[in-house]
Parts: structure tokens; C-alpha cells; sequence
């Protein structure tokens, strides 16, 4: 056996070991003749090819094949909802107070301003054309996520608080498994999100002093609405699943329990600090607790699930044979 050939059968070990037993073989074969002469390692689509190869039929033997296709319903739901925030702390981002009050980056609030404007053209790229590039346009607009932490901490400027990045970075991640062609009425539905929440943050200039409220009262107000508007409009769309016998929308909703987990972060948080009553600021420790009870319990009940369904799925061993009581033959 060739280390090229060792390799790929190491890599089928994610496929379950009845799978690897009936068509092992055959899938390694496959593999081996389409790869070039002289290739020592598998290339980087063959392992992620045979790593989701495996992770389906792992989900099929479980009952849970419908997984993937909640999560690809969770990753549309979760863009619209990351979209519409980033235009609502734009238009917010847009209206800094004078310098002599809070200290701002430049004519904007934060240096958030680019990481909502990297949302917001990962919208545009979305209804452009789905798929590979999107993807792509989501993970740039995560990683200025994450970054513009460091950034902020290096050059002394504002930034969003993390109650307001976490959400977005939890959206983000779900997001990443947008599928690769959708209808082109899905392909345009975060541009036309983006309008209406964009509106919406006009609206909250007007009504609030944006100067106080930016991160502050408008946070507090708008992350915990924007989790009931994406539950309920979750709930919705499994419930209408779950009639034809469909189970997308129940697993899609499990998927979306930490994203939705996190934009409720201030109000948990408050409960926490304020001995269950909801404190006006929460403090560091307990957004801290929040975020990190959220982020272990909503990806913890995934696996569960699977287990759950797959225990429910497993046929009942069959009723021994009655005998006969007199020669004790089975009837």
C-alpha cells in the first residue's frame, strides 16, 4: 500500500466502518485514479470531499440527513438578521458626537464603521451571486470582526462594545453555510433588509439621542428584539416544515439557539448582575458568564439531538416467538 493510498484510507475512517466496509474500496480507488503522478498527499478538496462525504453518511445512519439542510435554512435566516444589524449601527455610526464629549474615530462613532460596511457589502456580493464569494465576503467581514478588538486597542480609537460584536460574530459563523444557488428573491432579501433597517436606524436618530444611545440603550433595545424577530420567524418556518414532514426548520432552529443566545446577551447578563431583576449595565464578569454559558449550551445540543434521533430511529428488537405449551415448538 502507497503512503498517497494510507492517507486516503486514514480519511476515510470519517465515513462509519459499515460504509467503509461495503464501498471503501471503491471510494479509495476513485480517489487514486484521479490523482496526478507523483501526488504524496491528498489534495485539500479531496480531504474536505471525503470529510463531508462522511459527516452525510454519519447523519443518514443516525436519521439525522436532514441536518445539513437546517443548517443551510439557519445560515439564511442568520445573514438577513447580520445584515440588518450592520445597517442599523451604519446608519448609527454615521452621527458622532463632538469630539469635546466622547472621543470618536474621526466623522464616525467607532471603528466599527468598517466592520458593518464589510457586512454590507457582503449583502451586495450575496445578491450579485451566491456561493463560493459570498462565503468569502462573510469570512472577511468576520475576521474584521474579531480584529477591529486588537485594532482598537492598539491605536486607542472607540470600538463596538463585545455585546454587540459577539451576536455578529456568532451570525457570522452560521452564515458561512450559506448554500450555493438560491432563488433570486432570497438572493436580493438582505439588500431589501438592509433598506428597512437602515430606515429603522434613521428613525432612532430622530427619536433618541444618538449620542447616549448608541451602544448603550439602542444595544439593549434593538439586539434582544432582533433575537424575537429571528425566533419567531424560525418557529414559523419549522413549524410550516414540520406539517409536510419536514424537519429542516426544527434542526435549523437549533442551529440558530446560540446566534439568538447571544444577541439576548445584555438582558441575561443583567439578570445575572442584578440578582434576576434585569441591571440597567451589566458588569464585565457577568456578560462574561453569559457569553461563554451561551456559547457551550447552544452547540451542546446538537450532538444531543443526533443522539436523540438516533436512539428514537433504532428499530425495536422483534417479540420472541411464542411456544407451544405442550411440545414447546414455536408457533
Amino acid at each position: 500500500m502507497s503512503g498517497l493510498e494510507r492517507r486516503y484510507h486514514r480519511l476515510l475512517r470519517a465515513y462509519p466502518a459499515e460504509y467503509r466496509r461495503a464501498r471503501g474500496a471503491e471510494i479509495v480507488g476513485t480517489y487514486l485514479d484521479l490523482a496526478g503522478p507523483g501526488r504524496r498527499w491528498p489534495s485539500p478538496a479531496d480531504a474536505a470531499d471525503l470529510l463531508r462525504g462522511g459527516l452525510r453518511q454519519r447523519l443518514r445512519a443516525a436519521g439525522a440527513a436532514d441536518l445539513i439542510p437546517g443548517v443551510r435554512l439557519a445560515a439564511v435566516l442568520a445573514f438577513l438578521t447580520a445584515t440588518a444589524l450592520a445597517a442599523v449601527w451604519s446608519t448609527l455610526e454615521m452621527h458622532p458626537p463632538p469630539a469635546k464629549w466622547v472621543p470618536g474615530a474621526g466623522p464616525f462613532v467607532s471603528l466599527g464603521i468598517g466592520v458593518w460596511a464589510a457586512w454590507l457589502l457582503a449583502a451586495v456580493v450575496h445578491a450579485a451571486g451566491p456561493g463560493r464569494w459570498t462565503r468569502r465576503a462573510v469570512a472577511f467581514a468576520l475576521l474584521l470582526t474579531v480584529a477591529v478588538v486588537p485594532v482598537a486597542a492598539l491605536s486607542g480609537l472607540p470600538r463596538p462594545p463585545l455585546s454587540v460584536l459577539l451576536p455578529q460574530l456568532g451570525l457570522g459563523l452560521v452564515a458561512l453555510g450559506l448554500p450555493e444557488r438560491l432563488p433570486a428573491p432570497l438572493r436580493a432579501a438582505p439588500l431589501l433588509a438592509v433598506g428597512v433597517a437602515g430606515l429603522a436606524g434613521v428613525n432612532l436618530l430622530f427619536r433618541h439621542d444618538s449620542y447616549g444611545s448608541y451602544y448603550g440603550w439602542t444595544a439593549s433595545q434593538v439586539l434582544p428584539g432582533a433575537a424575537v424577530v429571528l425566533l419567531v420567524v424560525a418557529l414559523l418556518i419549522g413549524t410550516g416544515l414540520a406539517l409536510r414532514a419536514d424537519h429542516r426548520g426544527g434542526w435549523a432552529l437549533l442551529v440558530l439557539l446560540t446566534p439568538v443566545g447571544l444577541l439576548f446577551l445584555h438582558p441575561l447578563a443583567g439578570a445575572i448582575d442584578g440578582n434576576m431583576r434585569g441591571a440597567p449595565n451589566p458588569g464585565w464578569s457577568a456578560l462574561a458568564a453569559s457569553a461563554v454559558v451561551v456559547g457551550l449550551a447552544g452547540p451542546a445540543l446538537l450532538p444531543l439531538a443526533i443522539t436523540l434521533r438516533k436512539r428514537l430511529r433504532r428499530p425495536a428488537p422483534a417479540e420472541p416467538a411464542s411456544r407451544c405449551p405442550t411440545c414447546g415448538t414455536h408457533r
